[in-house]
């Protein structure tokens, strides 16, 4: 069962992804799904399924994207790998904890993204970090937070493996 919903997860982002979220885009920019997807199954679920769907979800994207693969393979994946990990390590996670932890990770992997283009110079690459990697960042927290508020207040949300 755990499998049809994580194959159906990876599948169903990409339409969310190009179909759904440029209608709830603000000032054009729209949340990284696929990010927010990989912190929340890592999170549930453990660093290895973390670490095993993000890298599904960053090839499936990086499919459908003009990225380069093996940096959408490294951002999802380690996000994935990175968010088990800490869903271990941290006793109790809260909305905000999660959605600062998402910012920090979305700013890293945009940063990563702008480093990655060829012949950029210091004022475009300052330019893309305040109009899109930031706005981005906040956008991907929010939403992450917002999730896991609604999940929080809806369901007991405990990691989904038995320790």
């Amino acid at each position: 069962m755990k499998f049809l919903f994580y194959l159906a997860l990876v599948l169903l982002l990409v339409p969310l992804q190009t179909t759904v979220l440029p209608h709830v885009s603000v000032w054009n920019i729209k949340p990284d799904m696929g990010l927010v997807a990989a912190v929340f199954i890592g999170l549930f679920a453990g660093e290895m399924e973390g670490l095993l769907l993000g890298l599904a979800i960053g090839w499936v994207l990086s499919l459908f994207s003009a990225g380069e693969l093996w940096l959408s393979l490294l951002t999802y994946g380690g996000v994935g790998l990175l968010a088990g990990f800490l869903g271990r390590q941290v006793s109790q996670v809260t909305s905000i904890s999660l959605g600062v932890g998402l910012l920090l990770v979305s700013v890293a992997s945009g940063l990563l993204a702008l480093a990655n283009f060829k012949n950029i110079d210091m004022s475009q690459m300052w330019g893309g970090v305040e109009s899109i990697v930031l706005p981005q960042a906040c956008f991907d927290g929010a939403v992450g937070a917002g999730l896991y508020w609604l999940l929080s207040q809806r369901f007991d949300v405990t990691r989904l493996r038995t320790e």
